[in-house]
């Protein structure tokens, strides 16, 4: 039995399909609270015990200039070029607000600008934000820390990547979902191969470390024929790591999927076909499946985390730097200071209002419990390392963990019938064939997921 036939298990597929959390935070993003009090964030970044662990900043740039029909981000699709100049403004007063806040002495190890198009902003105004950042807080040089960027190759010539490894940046995130001219029409984001190849060739040449690409199957006239193009035509480029990710079609939470007709995406079939595909030929071009929709060659760093289980989660995905205190900038963006999630304001005239107002532009938020942090704990370990080790946890906790969690090893009963996990005395463990459910595995140690409306997540698979 092939590595492929391990992991997709068509049999399984219908009965774990659910829809379900990413778990790029537990609890998830619809347990923070608008009345959450400020004064826990304030605390939380003045905590002297966190002085020896290191920084992560994340900058929301929310502009686009066309609107891509499948996403489902938070961005403003505008062709004024002009509107990033005061949101650029607000952004340095935010850092000045929030290095108030922190021991600026805490090394910064990593970075990422995300969006929206962050290359929607000039070549001056990135200097801007970077220098202003650099200012106020200590950015590793680039040869120690992560420092990436998410980049439309329509968006960005070979001398905007230039211009950004010259800042320091060190990865590359680049948008594809799909090489087909006519899915690509029918999304709305019709993007020339040779514009995704000269950015890849740009960031190769300026000596960037890591080249992520993003994929989506399901979306609209997708075919096997077809995406099998796309990932041939992939693996011949050959980047660090590839995401595929299923799109998710959601139109009551995202009017602009509302211009997709409906009768041209994939049968429930089909995308079960797209899928197996996806699987075969990555790991037959021998990329490691780390886990839900995300590849990474096994000299890449993600790779390599991951078999140190060192790998980690935040707002963003998946992450080589664990315990790091995540400062969010921009509207929507979400934080994590020490046991404090917070999250900005969503839309603009919120965030900027805030901003202009001298206050922090933090709308909502939720502080952790003691068994918030326990269990996100266990569900960062399944989703990144895919394994649990009690002992490790009664070590931290002070709990017996198969007491403690005796109701939820005995619901993964049936996961172990199926060949997914594998329940011992002292150890809990994902198979191969658990890798693509899971986000199933993890929503069993979840304890708010019972009261949440399941179509405000995603399939899980």
């Amino acid at each position: 039995m092939s590595d492929a036939d391990l992991l997709f298990r068509p049999d399984l597929l219908a009965k774990y399909g659910a829809n379900g959390p990413r778990y790029t935070s537990y609890p998830t993003a619809l347990q923070f609270r608008d009345d959450f009090d400020l004064a826990h964030y304030a605390r939380a970044a003045a905590d002297p015990g966190a002085s020896d662990t290191d920084l992560s900043l994340y900058f929301h740039i929310p502009f686009c200039d066309t609107v891509c029909f499948y996403c489902g981000c938070n961005k403003i699709a505008t062709k004024n070029r002009a509107r990033a100049k005061p949101y650029l403004a607000q952004m340095i007063r935010e850092l000045d607000r929030q290095a108030a806040l922190f021991d600026t002495k805490r090394p910064v190890s990593q970075l990422h600008w995300g969006g929206g198009t962050p290359t929607f902003l000039s070549l001056d105004e990135m200097s801007t934000l970077m220098t202003a950042t650099r200012e106020r807080f200590a950015l590793r040089p680039d040869d120690e820390a992560e420092y990436s960027i998410e980049i439309d190759p329509r968006e960005a010539s070979a001398q905007t990547v230039a211009h950004l490894r010259s800042l320091g940046f060190n990865r590359l995130s680049l948008g594809v979902q799909d090489f087909d001219p006519v899915v690509q029409q029918a999304i709305n984001r019709v993007q020339p191969l040779e514009l995704t190849v000269d950015v890849m060739n740009a960031a190769r040449a300026n000596g960037f470390e890591s080249i992520s690409v993003d994929l989506i199957y399901g979306l609209p006239h997708q075919s096997v024929k077809s995406f099998r193009r796309t990932l041939d035509t992939m693996l011949l480029l050959a980047p660090d790591r590839i995401s595929v990710f299923g799109y998710a079609h959601m139109p009551h939470l995202f009017k602009m999927q509302r211009q997709m007709d409906e009768a041209t995406l994939p049968t429930p079939a089909t995308r079960l076909a797209l899928l197996q595909l996806v699987v075969e030929q990555l790991t037959d071009a021998g990329y490691v499946y780390i886990g839900m929709d995300h590849f990474a060659l096994p000299t890449d760093e993600l790779a390599r985390a991951q078999a140190r289980r060192t790998l980690h989660r935040n707002f963003q995905g998946y992450s080589t730097r664990a315990d790091c205190d995540l400062i969010g900038f921009g509207a929507s963006s979400i934080g994590k200071v020490g046991d404090v999630y917070a999250q900005n304001a969503k839309d603009l005239p919120g965030y900027g209002a805030a901003i202009d107002a001298g206050r922090l532009a933090i709308a909502r938020g939720v502080r952790l419990t003691a068994d918030d942090r326990l269990r996100r704990d266990i569900i960062t370990e399944l989703m990144c390392n895919l394994e649990l080790r009690y002992d490790e946890f009664e070590a931290a906790y002070g709990v017996r963990f198969a007491a403690t969690f005796s109701d939820e090893l005995e619901r993964l009963a049936g996961f172990e019938r199926d060949g997914l996990v594998a329940r011992g005395a002292n150890r809990l463990e994902v198979l191969p064939a658990g890798r693509m459910f899971v986000r199933n595995i993890a929503m069993v140690f979840d304890r708010y997921l019972g009261a949440q409306r399941p179509d405000r997540f995603s399939r899980t698979i």
